[in-house]
């Protein structure tokens, strides 16, 4: 069964013994995620067990999580993380397996990217489908996300104007983190019931460091080689987390990817960036960042996020920052030897 990401579990509803929740847009992912896990935690499911299913991972600990009771008698939710969305054979008899007969003190919940058409026809996600609740997360179009913000802002117990409310959706620029962080920041310092005019939103909502990773996504955009460096390491001095460098990084990487892919396939490279969704004053970074590398080596650059975000995990060796400073530079056209 599917659901919208605003029709997630309330209070007093009956809980779905699985859950899948797909899609790229990390705001919405970790926030419906989130309300999964607040809806188990009242209806008992007081234990969890987190699982990350990247290569080499044994699937048979799913199978032994579920079969095992816990210490305490208490009912738990088993979280899977599959970053790459593809379990293998292993992983596609093990969901399988677990969806044939759901235990009942237990709640699965699957948390992947984005499922092209070929994955959601996949035995596996049927069997999940089946079994339980697959919650689609998709972008926000730009033309929505002032209503988006507006209703963020009302959320928080602001109440904006719809030209605020548009301001702040024109700085975030299609960044739904950045727009919550900057509905936040309003709320902090103005306080709910607060009325928010333009001028509330240009005299509070101020730059929040001097080193962002926005701009740093623009630097590497743009080919700015010795900017983007110093601002990879501005970010460092300042105590910014690697998740979220690598995270601004790799949505500009795994866009440009997709770009390419289109172009590859005799899509102009103005009509492929339009239809990708970005905003009209950003185009011409992207433009620029195209005639770098082809649809294989944006797909590299890729997989070497992905191995980035295993070194952040703990999950392999090496250096977070100084990988980040690496794939930055690659971003922005730098040879590395």
């Amino acid at each position: 069964m599917k659901a919208r990401i605003d029709r997630l579990p309330l209070e007093g509803e009956s809980l779905a013994p699985v859950w899948l929740i797909t899609g790229d847009e990390p705001l919405q992912l970790d926030e419906a995620a989130a309300a999964i896990r607040g809806a188990a935690r009242a209806r008992g499911f007081s234990e969890r067990e987190l699982y990350s299913a990247e290569t080499g991972f044994d699937w048979g600990q799913i199978t032994a999580a579920a079969q095992s009771l816990s210490l305490f008698g208490e009912r738990k939710l088993i979280e899977l993380r599959l970053p790459s969305g593809k379990p293998g054979d292993a992983g596609s008899k093990a969901l399988i397996g677990y969806c044939a007969a759901p235990p009942e003190e237990n709640l699965l919940l699957v948390i992947t990217g984005k499922l092209d058409k070929r994955d959601q026809s996949s035995k596996w996600f049927q069997a999940l489908d089946q079994a339980g609740v697959v919650v689609q997360v998709w972008p926000v179009e730009p033309r929505a996300l002032p209503a988006w913000v507006e209703r963020r802002m009302r959320l928080a117990g602001l109440e904006p104007t719809r030209e605020a409310a548009q301001l702040l959706a024109e700085r975030a620029e299609g960044n739904l983190l950045a727009a919550a962080q900057e509905v936040e920041k309003l709320r902090l310092l103005l306080g709910e019931g607060a009325r928010i005019d333009l001028e509330a939103v240009r005299s509070a909502v101020v730059e929040s460091a001097r080193f962002n990773v926005f701009e740093l996504a623009d630097a590497a955009l743009l080919g700015d080689a010795p900017r983007t460096a110093r601002m990879v390491a501005g970010l460092r001095a300042e105590g910014s987390e690697p998740p979220v460098v690598l995270w601004a990084l790799a949505r500009e990487i795994r866009t440009l990817a997709s770009i390419a892919g289109e172009v590859a396939r005799g899509t102009a490279p103005d009509q492929a960036i339009a239809q990708k969704g970005v905003w009209a004053k950003r185009r011409p970074l992207f433009a620029t960042a195209l005639e770098r590398y082809g649809v294989n080596g944006w797909r590299r650059l890729l997989r070497r996020a992905q191995r980035i975000d295993r070194i952040i995990k703990g999950a392999q060796p090496g250096n977070a920052w100084d990988e980040l400073v690496q794939l930055a530079l690659l971003v922005a056209g730098v040879r590395l030897v």
